[in-house]
């Protein structure tokens, strides 16, 4: 259910950059979503369709993936997180707090939890599309 809270949170901001901007409309906003997140794209669409109020209430919502980069500590190894290969509680656990993956994914290469997150984490606005008013 932290899609709403997060629809919430991207709404405030576009209407920040629109005020900023001087949009009179927004037609577009363009989202990013780290994979480690694992946000459900149709349920924050829905909650953004439905928090959004003038200038950006109906707006076309893109909702894009930033893939996860890790990278072990140990030995170097880079590799992309994958969640299909993770169990639902796992995938679950990792959802809401995307830090406890080092105790549930390890390097492939030597086995080690200790890994960095190169990419893949987040949420952010990534841009708006819209009228100015002048």
């Amino acid at each position: 259910m932290h899609e709403w809270a997060l629809a919430e949170a991207i709404l405030a901001s576009a209407q920040q950059i629109a005020t900023h901007e001087h949009l009179t409309e927004i037609s577009e906003v363009t989202i990013r979503v780290g994979e480690l997140q694992q946000i459900e794209p149709p349920i924050l669409r829905f909650a953004l369709k439905q928090m959004a109020t003038p200038p950006i209430k109906g707006a076309k919502f893109h909702i894009l993936k930033a893939k996860s980069n890790l990278k072990c500590r140990v030995c170097a190894t880079t590799w992309q997180y994958n969640s299909k290969k993770l169990d639902k509680s796992t995938a679950e656990a990792i959802h809401f707090v995307p830090e406890v993956a080092h105790t549930y994914v390890k390097c492939p290469k030597c086995g080690s939890p200790d890994f960095e997150i190169v990419s893949g984490r987040g949420v952010w606005l990534e841009g708006l599309k819209g009228v100015q008013y002048k």
